[in-house]
């Protein structure tokens, strides 16, 4: 028995990988660590507006970071070894290593990443797309 898709209207030719976006979306992993925020950047005369992730990651340092591209999703990792020559009377500051991935639409590119006080923040940017008109010739 096949399911009902989303995308099963005749008039979205085309629009499978969208559907497959969108099932990998709601697949991934929905932990709340850590947090994060997205913000648009109004564009000034330079360029398009930009958008901006900013997790928090206090405790980690830049080596124990890493940034990815993976077939169109932005992947951002944390791992932190666990340091076993420290004695805590109280641990209430886990290390945990972590895994977001945020899916970014065609044409989406990364301009770069900063680590500030705990604060890593990652800047996207969709260049405005050129419009373009064809007319097709009827034989």
């Amino acid at each position: 028995m096949s399911r009902p898709t989303l995308m099963n209207s005749p008039f979205l030719l085309g629009f499978d990988e969208i559907e497959k976006a969108l099932e990998r979306v709601t697949r991934s992993a929905s932990d709340g660590y850590p947090p994060y925020n997205i913000e648009r950047i109004q564009s000034d005369a330079s360029g398009p507006d930009r958008l901006r992730i900013t997790l928090a990651v206090a405790g980690f340092s830049r080596d124990q970071l890493s940034i990815t591209l993976e077939e169109g999703q932005l992947v951002i990792r944390g791992r932190q070894q666990d340091d076993r020559e420290r004695q805590f009377l109280h641990r209430g500051i886990a290390a945990r290593q972590f895994q977001r991935s945020f899916l970014l639409a065609e044409g989406m590119q990364v301009l770069g990443a900063d680590l500030a006080d705990g604060l890593l923040s990652v800047d996207l940017v969709r260049p405005e797309p050129e419009r373009i008109i064809k007319t097709i010739e009827i034989t």
